[in-house]
């Protein structure tokens, strides 16, 4: 395996799938290689390369989970006499605001259990990697009159 697919591999590991998925899908789109001999033996070296990558990677994210930590989002919702919110604050608002900060990520990656619907502070978690999740703070505000 090349890359990381749920439910079949990761990256590095030598897996069996059925061959119309690896001749259609896997190898086409450059995710796998066929474990023949010769690529059994170039497999250390390419175990030692994608190591060096994933290393790289997580050290690009703790940066991105710094910025990530010290990042406080502003949102302004409006709301009735009640102070109820209409409307809510989700994973692409979140989103949305944090590419106006030069931070870009998937919509995939913030953990909300439901949208937000209160007014207040709220911590919101953004899972980065398997071992590194963020906190971002969010302030929701009622909009002035």
């Amino acid at each position: 395996m090349l890359e990381n697919i749920e439910k079949v591999g990761i990256k590095g590991d030598v897996v069996n799938v059925k061959r119309g998925f690896a001749r259609n899908y896997l190898v086409p789109k450059q995710y796998a290689i066929y474990a023949t001999p010769a690529n059994l033996a170039k497999l250390t070296v390419i175990k030692e390369n994608l190591a060096q990558q994933e290393q790289k990677r997580f050290e690009e994210l703790k940066v991105l989970a710094e910025k990530l930590n010290s990042a406080s989002l502003v949102f302004v919702r409006k709301v009735d006499e009640n102070e109820h919110m209409f409307g809510s604050v989700s994973e692409i608002d979140i989103v949305h605001e944090l590419h106006a900060k030069g931070i870009d990520i998937h919509k995939s990656l913030v953990i909300l259990d439901k949208h937000i619907k209160e007014l207040g502070e709220h911590h919101v978690s953004i899972k980065l990697h398997k071992d590194l999740v963020a906190s971002l703070k969010l302030q929701v505000e009622k909009e002035q009159e």
